[in-house]
């Protein structure tokens, strides 16, 4: 059996319908790097008490053994028995399962500090479900856990619906401040930082989820392995993080997490899933949230969020990273995005020995009809930055940004002139919609560079189709990279190791 000695305990929750299947799916999460794993006794269809003695007797790794009350078809519902439930706590206590977790229901009928005096080695998990309505206060959290610790609770858990990103703050709030272990989890998809940060902010462990198996809410125990590897994390870590809607496709914590373990420095970066980033601002105002990286849609509304913007990005009219200075806690704001997607497509043209008989020294972008697809922030970037190296900026738009603009239904018809320049900077082709396409095959034939500013998946079917055209294609992932390298100079204040960085992306496309 593995060790409790290890930090932080990362568990899985085991929630199937036979004996069988929980076997194997404890190896499976001892595999993916679980150090204690959850035996949901109260999701199987049907267990004996000899069967149990043979689950808890076949652990590989620490246990907690759950009795929650909550599905139709188990075996404690069924049964309707005080009786069972009782049998079942005796024989988890005789075998010196680790943990007992019991619903704050079941908890408050039976006298727990009676059990601990007849076997004090097995501690008591007391736990509640707060689903629907409003998201809890700090203060209620406060009186609630009060009162679960009443029970005699070794340690409190508390499973909590959330509807956005800014609803964990007083969760993280009474991980900090609790004085008895405390489990937080906040279920659906805005709340998967709760599980993240968990570690910095005191909880006594973190959940998983399996691979194949995903749950809202939680990381899976392979990302916490690999990426997150959260035993790095203390009260002083930084914490950076993308603020996107979506999130999913985004590879930054698969870039920023082992560069920062690389440059020695202490911080984390985790995906944000906001809706409302105005109101995301005004609630994480605490200095552990040092810096963001701003996705898609907010990188225009994201620059009213701060306090001060750096010229070229006011110039822009979008950030897309976002500083806490640690001085005053002022937001700064900043684009990255514009020099990253304008040298990529710099240098693929100057790769190509471009000369059209132009100063070596002026860009290959100068007198250029540059299209671009797209208006957001991105879009921003690259239009100022397009126009900024002397080209002729057309954008096809439902919105007009500067420059001229066309409707977006006029893009296949649009060919004034041959060795135009093509950028996408909408999210079209983005996985999972990644056989769309801005613009039909045929009509790229007038088009000298064709630019992706979308990088999930790396080779989209525009530059498929953009290369069977005989353009240079110029990948989104270039434009990631770049992007990231500036983001990790101001996240850091310092130096970012780009041969380290460039090398890790490109093994992850």
């Amino acid at each position: 059996m593995g060790s409790m000695n290890n930090y932080p305990l990362v568990c899985a929750a085991l929630e199937c319908e036979t004996m069988e299947e929980m076997a194997s799916s404890m190896v499976k999460a001892k595999a993916e790097g679980a150090n204690i794993v959850e035996l949901c006794i109260h999701a199987l269809s049907f267990i004996h008490i000899s069967q149990l003695h043979s689950l808890i007797n076949f652990r590989t790794l620490p246990a907690i053994v759950s009795l929650r009350d909550q599905s139709p078809s188990s075996m404690i519902n069924k049964s309707k028995s005080k009786a069972t439930l009782l049998e079942v706590l005796r024989v988890a206590m005789e075998l010196e399962v680790e943990f007992i977790e019991l619903d704050y229901e079941l908890a408050s009928d039976i006298c727990i500090f009676q059990y601990k005096i007849q076997n004090p080695k097995s501690k008591f998990i007391v736990s509640r479900y707060i689903n629907g309505g409003k998201a809890p206060s700090a203060e209620t959290l406060g009186d609630l856990i009060a009162d679960m610790q009443f029970t005699g609770a070794d340690v409190i858990k508390l499973k909590i619906d959330v509807n956005y990103i800014t609803d964990l703050v007083p969760i993280f709030r009474m991980l900090t401040h609790c004085q008895v272990p405390l489990i937080a989890i906040a279920v659906g998809s805005r709340g998967l930082i709760c599980q993240l940060l968990g570690p910095k902010f005191g909880g006594f462990l973190v959940y998983g989820s399996l691979e194949g198996k995903p749950i809202a809410g939680l990381p899976t125990l392979v990302s916490l392995k690999n990426v997150y590897k959260l035993e790095h994390l203390n009260a002083d870590t930084k914490v950076f993080g993308l603020v996107s809607n979506p999130v999913g496709h985004s590879k930054g914590p698969i870039l920023h997490n082992p560069t920062f373990r690389h440059a020695g420095y202490n911080g984390i970066y985790v995906p944000m899933l906001v809706d409302d980033v105005k109101e995301f601002f005004k609630t994480y105002t605490s200095t552990d949230f040092a810096g963001f990286s701003v996705g898609i849609p907010h990188k225009e509304a994201a620059i009213n969020c701060c306090d001060e913007v750096h010229p070229l990005a006011k110039s822009i009219g979008a950030v897309n990273t976002i500083i806490r200075r640690p001085i005053d806690g002022k937001l700064i704001g900043y684009n990255t995005d514009c020099e990253a997607c304008i040298t990529a497509i710099e240098d693929a043209m100057r790769g190509r020995k471009y000369v059209n008989g132009k100063d070596p020294e002026s860009s290959p972008l100068a007198e250029k009809i540059f299209v671009l697809v797209g208006a957001g922030g991105a879009g921003r970037a690259l239009a100022y930055g397009a126009k900024s190296r002397g080209a002729r900026v057309v954008i096809f738009n439902r919105n007009f940004v500067s420059g001229e603009a066309l409707p977006y239904e006029d893009l296949d018809r649009f060919s004034p002139q041959n060795n135009m320049i093509l950028a996408n900077a909408s999210s079209v082709g983005m996985e999972p919609k990644s056989n769309e396409t801005p613009i039909a095959k045929g009509a790229l034939k007038a088009y000298e560079v064709v630019f992706d500013a979308v990088y999930t998946p790396r080779n989209t079917r525009l530059l498929q189709e953009a290369a069977e055209s005989g353009a240079i294609v110029v990948s989104g992932v270039e434009m990631f990279i770049r992007q990231a390298l500036g983001q990790f100079r101001l996240f850091t204040d310092g130096l970012a190791p780009e041969a380290f960085m460039r090398k890790l992306i490109l093994e992850q496309f």
